[in-house]
């Protein structure tokens, strides 16, 4: 029978926070958390703002619990929707117990003063992790180190490689060190914060900025309206919005072939995600202006 001295001695041992990932894009914020978290949470291609919201993904152990968060790269907003991404990654420092600083070798600043501003006087630790370095030579890392250091003093940094996992077990054990004491914030099974439909709509939108380029994967949005789960197979309805009619031609394609490639690869993905069948109905239809419009970013998760 475990005592209460038991109980309350684990409780006063145990560490648990938000260790908030932030960065340029493309510096490979999602490919790092997919390693931390040891699943695919996070949506990865080689386009800019590839994430767009902020996600959490739960690591916990009897000890520990560790939320990290995925943020959208830093930008300057040109658009309503790309200023409601900007407050993801503002929310992100203000509850912050670690901070990582995302960067690749050739970059030498953020995009955004205000925010690296923030990054230099952080209260809590800061991890600078360097990627890419499996591109580069031991000389050009090591130049490199030395340059962020000058730049970032209050940070401890560490050279990885987030796409060959290299150095990512470093980073967990660093993190543990000086994660707070706290109880689990999440129950110790939970994964995410997000829910099964999310999910449906970035493995969709994944394939199409994948597979169309310039302006169209960034004027869409996917909404799953139904989504039924039965003991072998899951049933899935989902709209692809787009902002014009000539973008609807487009995503649908001749004769429905692009719609349909869509479809296929999205299905293949989420079939291994949920681990069942998986049937999957696309539709595609005109939301005009909605990464403009204050309500449809509001319907989409963008603002609260």
């Amino acid at each position: 029978m475990v005592t209460f001295v038991e109980i309350y001695f684990a409780i006063m041992n145990h560490k648990a926070g938000f260790v908030n990932i932030i960065g340029n894009p493309n510096v490979g914020k999602s490919t790092l958390m997919n390693a931390l978290v040891g699943e695919r949470l996070s949506i990865i291609t080689s386009k800019a703002q590839t994430t767009r919201h902020r996600i959490l993904g739960i690591v916990s152990d009897e000890n520990f619990q560790i939320i990290f968060s995925d943020t959208p790269g830093i930008i300057k907003p040109a658009y309503e929707l790309q200023s409601s991404m900007m407050d993801f990654v503002k929310s992100a420092f203000e509850d912050a117990d670690v901070l990582i600083y995302m960067v690749e070798m050739g970059e030498k600043e953020l995009k955004d003063e205000s925010f690296f501003q923030k990054i230099k006087s952080a209260k809590v630790p800061v991890f600078l992790l360097l990627n890419k370095i499996d591109k580069s030579t031991q000389e050009e890392v090591e130049e490199k180190i030395a340059f962020w250091h000058e730049k970032v003093p209050n940070a401890m940094i560490l050279p990885i490689s987030a796409l060959e996992k290299f150095n990512i077990q470093t980073v967990m054990d660093k993190i543990i060190e000086v994660l707070p004491t706290s109880p689990p914030f999440y129950p110790k099974d939970q994964l995410t914060d997000k829910p099964e439909r999310f999910f449906v709509n970035e493995t969709i939108r994944e394939k199409i900025l994948m597979h169309y380029k310039k302006e169209i994967p960034y004027a869409v949005e996917i909404e799953t309206e139904e989504f039924f789960e039965e003991p072998k197979i899951i049933k899935i309805r989902s709209v692809i919005m787009v902002e014009r009619d000539t973008q609807k031609g487009i995503i649908i394609g001749h004769k429905g072939a692009a719609l349909k490639r869509i479809g296929t690869e999205a299905r293949k993905d989420l079939e291994k995600f949920f681990g069942k069948k998986i049937f999957l109905d696309l539709y595609v239809k005109v939301n005009k202006n909605w990464r403009s419009n204050q309500n449809q970013l509001k319907r989409f998760g963008y603002k609260d």
